[in-house]
């Protein structure tokens, strides 16, 4: 029985294993760190649904931070939209999000179709979002991967393919794949 109770405990310890603590390096401009409760927030999508952090508690979350003069984040978005979200966009324990900083809906809509996209991307005027994550002056090409406890495990910083990899890891192990 001993040996029972102590297997079980062994194995429903793998079933929660911990995503390795990420060192974010101080250059990459984060107000907020890993291990923290992501900043929470309310906003609309360009199609105009209003949108809660909130509402997804208990779902692996990626926030990409985007706009659209940002060339780098031209160049990661297809990688996003065919490696993240085509893989997990129909599990229910997960979801992305495009952040705009601070362009109409109009342009984040063309933006949108001008990549091609298909996750939804939030409006965030003034950059009121943005600003939760990352100082002032910091470039917007990042992203932010929220447990579903809603604590931060990882970052990213412009369009690094190893840093993405492991990124992509990290989604796929959250989400126990």
């Amino acid at each position: 029985m001993k040996y029972l109770i102590l297997s079980l405990i062994f194995f429903c310890h793998l079933g929660h294993a911990q995503t390795p603590k990420q060192e974010v390096p101080a250059d990459y401009g984060y107000r907020v760190k890993v291990g923290e409760q992501a900043p929470g927030f309310t906003t609309v999508t360009a199609n105009g649904e209003t949108v809660r952090l909130s509402d997804f508690n208990g779902k692996v979350i990626m926030l990409q931070f985007t706009a659209s003069w940002c060339g780098v984040c031209r160049k990661e978005m297809p990688h996003i939209e065919k490696e993240i979200w085509q893989k997990h966009k129909d599990n229910p324990d997960f979801t992305l999000f495009g952040i705009d900083l601070d362009e109409p809906k109009e342009k984040v809509q063309k933006f949108a179709n001008d990549i091609p996209v298909t996750y939804p991307l939030l409006l965030d005027p003034k950059g009121k979002i943005f600003y939760k994550y990352a100082e002032k002056g910091a470039g917007v090409t990042r992203n932010v991967i929220v447990d579903k406890d809603g604590k931060i495990v990882y970052m990213t910083r412009l369009f690094k393919q190893e840093e993405f990899d492991e990124m992509k890891k990290v989604i796929n192990d959250l989400l126990g794949e």
